[in-house]
């Protein structure tokens, strides 16, 4: 994308007129165009104001910060009543005599009122920031002789405005005119532009006003011929994401949470505002989505997480931070970015790792339980997929020469894998053999990158579980080499553990070893779109050649993915340099230090809230372009999935909350992605998210019910039920779904509503693993005739697809292998997506009438099934002995 070195397009076309003297008069509005604050909304700086009298001691210490706020809103609001024919404009000592401040017993004491005044305006020194985009417009404005005039609606005096905006970035100041709306007695919208037109003796149209408010600096002005610039600071999308965060937008609404006592909100607010609108048009819809993700997300988020891995080498006297791949490519950017904004002697480097390259490194191939571990990794690889990754031939291994295509999906596959693989000295050699070229290669790469040439290795990623580091430490103890490397992350959580226990250190941003245990399990259970967004595009590490060059795997982004990933990664960069320029402005300026993310628990609190909001509560946009991304398994697997599952999209109008949080990560990446394709479901996760209702709320009333699955092995035998809660959503309709793993698994129940009810059961769906086959098989039951041949166990059969549930564990039964087409299934995911009518748990309830002809039918069916197996298993014999038994039951002789 073109870069905007000022940052602001909109002001363009106003650098145009004034370049071509297009204009005899600049006009500005001061607060939020001039000046911002350091504050979400300006009526913060009250709370803060509240804080810093409390600490001074004029302010009593059982007056919080909210309520003190409070008061000075109703100060003003009363002082602005009180006017009567005056008008309603105040100045700031009139605001404060309506302060309790010289009542008997006033919490304020005796203090002047002078004296908190100058409190008021010392304080909104500390917070207004120079807007540096506007004062380069006022440079050039003077560089073309053209007039520079304020027009602002405010409470200050001349003498404590000429104060905020003596600043080295605006220039002198004497030389321009202040048209104050306390000093004429009316604002901007109701007559103050026509004392301006009078006093300036200008036609409007000679004239450029830029101001934030939308009907006083644009309609009010405009309609009096006057040239206006919205210069807006917050649009509609922006305040729908402020609004996420649970960051109050009414002017005089909630006390913001998570502000600094002498920071604010950082500055984060106004700075997010002006990234996102700091891009130039985009072609498509999705490519505007992907920025302001990049510019208004992730960029605070991770340009907080680079000064904070900056800082933190800096402190512990770490000159190169190394950065993995494929993220080392984006953060090792930002942090070098980073250090150099702040002066601070670090470089980050590029560095090309993954887990699954540390962890073959680190492989012990005699230890037959870390070759299971080992395999399954990899999401449904292969046994010759496996053999591969291992750099093993088929012929290598005699044993599992009938079972190349048969695909890893279950324990007792990985088993006979894994003892295949170190049953012999040879294998195992064979195995060593590999592991030990695959760390040497490994640690060629390190040495060539320069990554081993101190006596310490510090990485930077994302982080969660803290793997690679783990397994890196692990190869490198093998290879004698003595750097126990240290981790700083983004975000890890309880899997980090055993990066602790093996004595290594690692350190978190935003959480620590799943402490605080919200953002961590958040950002932990869907990190897909933030590892997406920052990865380089490319496909990821899966070894090196014997010159150390890094081998990738394929990688799988379309296009238009690549278009999207890329512009979210320039919002990132961009909301960087804005915040860069104002770190190095500051500095510049010879003004206090501007604030930094890296330590501050309020900085931390407030980053947090914005990545988890968004991981929690994506907007429907969001969802629209992100859902179509694509994962890829990376660890020896072809296998490639969208972040939206389509499996799923069909399942959307039977969900729930609890339905979502029930998801594991192979169901979906990124679970409230899916609620936002759902008005109504994406509604109700919200109000979960923001713990204004629990999801158990969604629960049927009474108590609670589990649909359950049990499947039936080759042995006869019935395993142990796998449980799902049974909800009733906002459509009436329910969900449920299942996963298992057996190498031998004939037949699966389903007590579908777990006690008694009448079931409408809209569609079941198994994909299933098969008869050694590569790829899932899907098996749909969702028509009559699906339904009627099935077998009922304690509940009836209605017709169409109703079916009668008459105890908590009735159940049908469905035939997956036979349906397959095959003898056994290794593993299945099963659905279910239904609608139930709860019945008396005593039993007593009338029954619904049974469809005979269905009944008839599905006798019909059952029977033909009975005799289609007895057939398959003992050919004529069999069915003949199978009628032996029914006739023997019809007349009541044995069993």
């Amino acid at each position: 994308m073109a870069k905007q070195e000022n940052a602001v397009p909109l002001l363009d076309n106003v650098h145009r007129v004034i370049a071509d003297r297009g204009c005899a008069v600049l006009s500005l509005d001061v607060f939020d165009t001039i000046l911002w604050r350091r504050v979400p909304r300006p009526k913060d700086v009250f709370a803060l104001l509240g804080a810093r009298l409390r600490a001074e001691g004029l302010c009593p210490p059982w007056m919080g910060d909210a309520t003190f706020r409070r008061m000075r809103i109703g100060a003003e609001q009363t002082a602005r009543r009180g006017r009567v024919g005056l008008g309603s404009e105040v100045s700031l000592a009139d605001i404060w005599r309506f302060m309790p401040l010289d009542t008997p017993g006033a919490p304020f004491g005796d203090t002047p009122l002078e004296r908190f005044v100058a409190a008021e305006v010392a304080l909104e020194r500390e917070l207004t920031v120079v807007d540096l985009d506007i004062a380069e417009v006022i440079r050039a404005a003077r560089k073309q002789d053209v007039e520079v005039v304020l027009v602002s609606d405010t409470y200050f005096t001349e003498d404590q405005l000429s104060h905020l905006l003596d600043r080295p970035e605006l220039g002198p100041m004497e030389d321009v005119r202040v048209f104050r709306s306390n000093q004429h007695g009316t604002a901007k919208s109701t007559g103050l532009w026509e004392i301006v037109l009078r006093d300036l003796g200008r036609a409007p149209e000679q004239i450029v006003h830029i101001g934030d408010h939308p009907v006083a600096d644009d309609e009010v002005p405009a309609g009096l011929g006057v040239r206006t610039v919205h210069y807006r600071r917050l649009d509609d999308p922006y305040r729908d994401v402020l609004r996420r965060e649970r960051e109050p937008v009414d002017p005089h609404g909630d006390h913001a949470p998570d502000l600094d006592e002498r920071h604010g909100d950082f500055g984060l607010t106004s700075l997010r505002a002006k990234a996102v609108h700091s891009g130039v048009p985009y072609s498509t819809s999705a490519l505007d989505v992907a920025w302001r993700f990049g510019a208004g997300v992730l960029g605070p988020v991770l340009t907080g997480f680079a000064e904070w891995a900056a800082r933190r080498a800096h402190e512990t006297g770490t000159r190169v931070l190394w950065c993995t791949m494929r993220e080392g490519e984006l953060l090792s950017q930002l942090i070098n970015d980073a250090a150099r904004a702040r002066g601070l002697d670090v470089e980050a480097r590029p560095v090309w790792l993954s887990r699954f390259v540390t962890s073959l490194a680190g492989l012990d191939a005699h230890d037959t339980e870390a070759v299971h571990a080992f395999i399954r990794t990899g999401y449904r690889l292969t046994v010759r997929q496996a053999l591969s990754v291992l750099e093993l031939q088929p012929g290598d291994v005699p044993g599992l020469a009938t079972e190349l295509d048969t695909v890893i999906d279950n324990g007792d596959v990985a088993d006979r894998v894994a003892r295949a693989l170190t049953e012999t000295p040879h294998l195992c050699n064979r195995l060593a053999v590999t592991v030990t070229a695959a760390r040497e290669r490994l640690i060629r790469a390190l040495r060539e990158a320069g990554a081993l040439d101190g006596p310490d290795l510090t990485l930077v990623d994302l982080g969660w579980g803290g793997t690679i580091q783990r397994h890196l430490a692990r190869a490198l103890d093998i290879a004698r080499i003595d750097i126990a490397p240290a981790g700083l992350y983004l975000a890890t959580d309880a899997r980090a553990e055993r990066v602790y226990l093996a004595g290594l250190r690692a350190e978190g941003y935003l959480a620590q070893a799943g402490h605080p245990a919200d953002v961590a399990a958040t950002v932990t259970r869907s990190p897909e779109i933030v590892e997406q967004c920052v990865n380089a595009l490319c496909g990821s590490l899966i070894g090196f050649t014997e010159d150390a060059a890094p081998i990738l795997g394929v990688a799988a982004d379309s296009p238009s993915q690549n278009a999207e990933r890329r512009t979210v990664q320039d919002g990132v960069l961009a909301f960087q340099r804005l915040w860069n320029r104002y770190v190095t402005a500051a500095a510049t300026a010879g003004e206090a230090p501007w604030p930094d993310l890296a330590e501050p628990e309020a900085a931390r609190n407030r980053l947090a809230r914005i990545l988890v909001a968004a991981l929690e509560s994506p907007t429907a946009d969001e969802a629209a372009v992100f859902g179509n991304w694509v994962h890829e398994d990376n660890f020896g697997s072809a296998t490639v999935t969208t972040l939206l599952p389509r499996d799923l999209k069909p399942a959307i109008p039977y969900l729930s909350p609890g339905d979502l949080h029930d998801l594991d990560m192979r169901d979906s990446f990124w679970p409230a992605l899916i609620s936002a394709s759902d008005t109504g479901l994406g509604a109700m996760a919200r109000a979960v998210a923001e713990g204004a209702i629990d999801r158990e709320a969604f629960d049927p009333a009474g108590e609670p019910h589990d649909s359950r699955l049990r499947y039936r092995t080759a042995d006869d035998r019935w395993h142990e039920p796998i449980r799902r809660r049974v909800r009733i959503n906002h459509n009436g309709l329910s969900f449920a779904r299942f996963r298992f793993e057996h190498h031998d698994t004939v037949d699966i129940s389903i007590a579908i509503p777990g006690r008694p009810a009448i079931v409408r059961v809209d569609w079941i769906e198994a994909e299933v693993i098969a008869g050694g086959r590569r790829h899932g098989e899907v098996l749909r039951w969702d028509r009559p005739e699906d339904f009627v041949g099935l077998h009922y166990a304690d509940c009836r059969y209605l017709g169409g697809n109703l079916m009668e549930f008459d105890t908590s564990y009735a159940a049908v039964w469905l035939p997956l292998a036979r349906r397959a087409g095959t003898r056994v299934v290794s593993s299945a995911q099963v659905t279910v997506a239904f609608a139930m009518l709860p019945q008396s748990m005593t039993g007593m309830a009338p029954r619904m009438p049974v469809d005979r002809r269905a009944e008839r039918s599905a006798r019909a069916a059952r029977l033909t099934e009975r005799l289609r197996e007895e057939y398959r298993a003992a050919g004529v014999k069999g069915v003949a002995a199978g009628a032996g038994r029914v006739a023997r039951r019809k007349l009541g002789d044995g069993t």
